[in-house]
Order: structure tokens, then C-alpha cells, then sequence
């Protein structure tokens, strides 16, 4: 009966959906780390340096995962789908990982135990994303590429929602273990969703990481290629220099971006003495549906205007909010100017991502387009982790307001640039 259901390769609805919830899949454990934890933490009175810490442990995998993109496009072969089989194995292990937090019974007394077992969560969770990735690339159409972007965004907020607003509830009213057990029983029945869809009609149900035997010497070699072929062609795609400039620009906005909401979140928590369940609320919860209006909304227009164009409107919307909301600092102790300012903030990072993720992946080789796009996500969740740890060191020196006042100066910067060099939005001739 399942056979009978359509496949990804030949139905533009079942990839939308796809990607869609595989990212919710993804943004569930990254809103109940990066926002409930990281917000009780600091409504537990624990300082902005240990939080920071703890914000980079969770993140360090996400750095280090474009060493997974070769070895996945190395051995990307199954019978159940090119690459699935690793999409399968990792969504299994994050899920069994997810189970080991039942054994925090005191996240604050517990913070090193509960810092170990969200970081070995992380590294699965990352492979899984690097895969995903690399499926997405390889079989989505051009055209599709804004809006199927849009979908895994918008995916990934609503999944940011459920972690975020959703378990930090469940954390307050019930505690951490009901929160830790409705977070693999979320990730329990999406594994169970991804073994059913297949990703071309010839594909089966059984993971297999052997070829068939049907395969030609040298079309196996063409497809399979050592990893030295692939890790030299991933340094030279990502080292020319329209590579460089054009990631350059979009990992520093992506910085200012992790830089101020944490150090706002933060103050908003531990100066004014706000409840921090309150906060995740605002960050994961209301808002979410129009913010998944907008960033679908986003894709139909990455398409269509293309999103350079869409990249540069962005950075001047967040340059503008940075540089004037902060200029209201000495005010954020009016909770409906703070709660605007964090409403109005949950369409900065999305449209942002709509924008810039086509535009990496018309940056990337073929044959090593997974391995590529991988690199650039590994070093766009640094950029996050950075943000993370720089904000938690910055706050002991200067002021929330003076520190994302001082990120809008720097986006300011970047959009100059980049209008005063005119940088292409075309894509190179060897992008997919």
C-alpha cells in the first residue's frame, strides 16, 4: 500500500510537505535547547557567561558538520533512496539520544550532565540535517528552490515553536523530564514518517549501504567519488572569490543577528525580570503562523524577483530595526514596545534565510553540491554559536542596546558594500 503513495521526485506537494516537517523535526530540540533551556537558565539566575557556554556546547556539532557532507555524498547509495538511509539512521539516534535527557532530574544542579547529553543529540541531529540538505539540493528544481527554502524555514520556526513555547510550558507547569519525554515522542513519530516516504518509485524500505551489483564499474567510480576528489573540489568551491564575498556578507548578518537577540533576551530576563517562560512564549509561540505567512510569502518572491534583490531589502529592514529599536533602550522596561520588538524580530531571521539559502546553493559544484551546501550551513551554526558565546561576553562589558545598536552599524556597513561593489546575483557557471 505504501508503494502506492507518490514519491518526491515526481510530486512538487509531497516536497514541500517533506521539507517542511523534516525541519520542524530539526527546530523541536534547537527551540527546547537554544530557547527553553537557554531562557530558564537565565531566569534561574545563572550568569550570561555560563549560559553563553552552554549555547556553544549545543552548537559546536552544527560547526563541525561539513565534515559529515563528503562522507554522505561518498556513500550515498541505498535501496530505500539516495542518502535516505542516513536521514533514517540519524533521526533513530537523535531519538534515542533525546531519551538519555530523561536521566536530568535537576537541569541547574545538572547543567554539565544536561550540556553532555544535548551536545551528543546535537552531533546526530546535525548528520541528519547535512543530509536532508544534500537531498534537497539534488533533486529540487531551480524554480522550486525560494519556495522549497521558505518551506524548510518556516518548518523550522514552527518546529522553534514547539520546542521553544510548547516545551517550555511543559517544563514550567509539569517539569523537565515531561518536557524531555514530549520531545522524543515528537521525534519517535516523525522517524517513523520519513521511513514511509520514498524518494523515487524504485526505491524500497530496507536500509542497504551497498551498490547493487548492477552497477557499472565506472558509472559507480563517477558517482562515488574518493574523498580526496571531494574535498579538494569543496575547498576550491568554497574559496572563489564570488563564493567568498557573497557567503562573507550573509555569515556577518547572520552574526549580528545571533549577537543581538541573545544579548536581548538575556536583558529582558535578567535586568527587567522577566519570566523566562514568558519569553520563549514570545520567541516560539504567538506570531508563528503570521511569520510562516510571511516567509512562504518570501519564497514566491525569491523566485520570482530573485534573491539577491531579496537579500538586500532584507538587511536594510534588519539595519533599520537594529539601529532604532536599540536607540530605544533606556524604554524596553515598556513591556509593549519590548514585546513588539520581539515580535517584530521573528521575521528578521526567516526572511533573511529565504533570501540567502538559494543563493548558496547556486553557489554549489556538482557532484559535490551536499558536501558544499553542508559546509556553508556548518559555518552559518557558527556563526550562530559565535553570536551565542560573543553576546554572553559582550553583556559583562557594555549594554544590550549598545551592543545591537553596534550590529546595526556593522550591517550598515555590509549593505554599503554591497551595493557599492555591486556584487552579482547571478549564479556562477558551474552551479547546479
Amino acid at each position: 500500500m505504501l508503494s502506492k503513495l507518490p514519491v518526491l521526485k515526481e510530486s512538487a506537494g509531497l516536497r514541500y510537505f517533506t521539507f517542511f516537517y523534516l525541519y520542524i523535526m530539526q527546530g523541536i530540540p534547537s527551540g527546547f535547547a537554544l530557547y527553553a533551556m537557554v531562557n530558564y537558565l537565565a531566569g534561574k539566575g545563572i550568569s550570561s557567561s555560563s549560559v553563553g557556554t552552554f549555547a556553544a556546547i549545543v552548537g559546536i556539532p552544527w560547526i563541525i558538520q561539513f565534515v559529515w557532507g563528503p562522507i554522505i555524498d561518498r556513500y550515498q547509495f541505498s535501496v530505500i533512496g539516495h542518502r535516505k538511509h542516513w536521514v533514517v539512521l540519524t533521526q533513530t539516534l537523535a531519538f534515542l539520544a533525546s531519551l538519555t535527557l530523561l536521566l536530568v532530574h535537576d537541569p541547574v544542579k545538572q547543567l554539565t550532565l544536561m550540556s553532555i547529553v544535548f551536545f551528543i543529540h546535537s552531533n546526530f541531529a546535525s548528520v541528519q540535517d547535512a543530509s536532508v540538505d544534500a537531498i534537497a539540493i539534488s533533486i529540487v528544481p531551480d524554480k522550486e528552490r525560494g519556495r522549497v527554502n521558505a518551506f524548510m524555514r518556516g518548518g523550522y520556526l514552527l518546529g522553534i515553536a514547539a520546542g521553544s513555547a510548547g516545551l517550555s510550558t511543559v517544563l514550567h507547569y509539569y517539569g523537565f523530564f515531561y518536557a524531555a519525554a514530549g520531545q522524543s515522542v515528537l521525534l519517535l513519530l516523525m522517524t517513523v514518517l520519513t521511513f514511509c516516504i520514498r524518494l523515487d518509485s524504485a526505491d524500497g524500505f530496507i536500509p542497504s549501504f551497498k551498490f547493487k551489483s548492477t552497477v557499472k564499474p565506472a558509472a559507480k567510480d563517477l558517482d562515488n567519488p574518493d574523498l580526496k576528489w571531494l574535498f579538494r573540489q569543496l575547498y576550491n568551491g568554497i574559496t572563489e572569490k564570488v563564493s567568498l564575498r557573497t557567503f562573507g556578507i550573509i555569515a556577518l548578518v547572520y552574526t549580528c543577528n545571533s549577537i543581538f537577540i541573545r544579548s536581548f533576551s538575556f536583558h529582558i530576563i535578567h535586568n527587567l525580570h522577566w519570566a523566562d517562560n514568558a519569553v520563549s512564549v514570545l520567541q516560539g509561540g504567538w506570531g508563528t503562523i503570521a511569520t510562516l505567512i510571511v516567509t512562504i510569502g518570501g519564497g514566491v518572491i525569491a523566485d520570482r524577483m530573485g534573491p539577491g534583490k531579496l537579500q538586500l531589502f532584507v538587511m536594510v529592514g534588519i539595519c533599520l530595526f537594529l539601529v532604532l529599536f536599540n536607540s530605544f533602550g533606556a524604554m524596553w522596561a515598556h513591556k509593549p514596545l519590548t514585546i513588539t520588538g520581539l515580535m517584530l524580530w521573528n521575521f528578521a531571521d526567516p526572511m533573511f534565510s529565504v533570501a540567502a539559502m538559494p543563493m548558496l546553493m547556486a553557489l554549489c559544484r556538482k557532484k559535490v553540491e551536499g558536501s558544499q551546501f553542508t559546509a556553508y550551513m556548518a559555518m552559518v551554526n557558527f556563526c550562530d554559536v559565535l553570536g551565542s558565546y560573543i553576546s554572553g561576553w559582550a553583556m559583562t562589558y557594555i549594554s544590550a542596546p549598545v551592543i545591537g545598536m553596534t550590529c546595526g552599524c556593522i550591517i550598515f556597513i555590509v549593505v554599503a558594500y554591497k551595493i557599492v561593489s555591486k556584487q552579482p546575483a547571478t549564479k556562477p557557471a558551474y552551479a547546479v
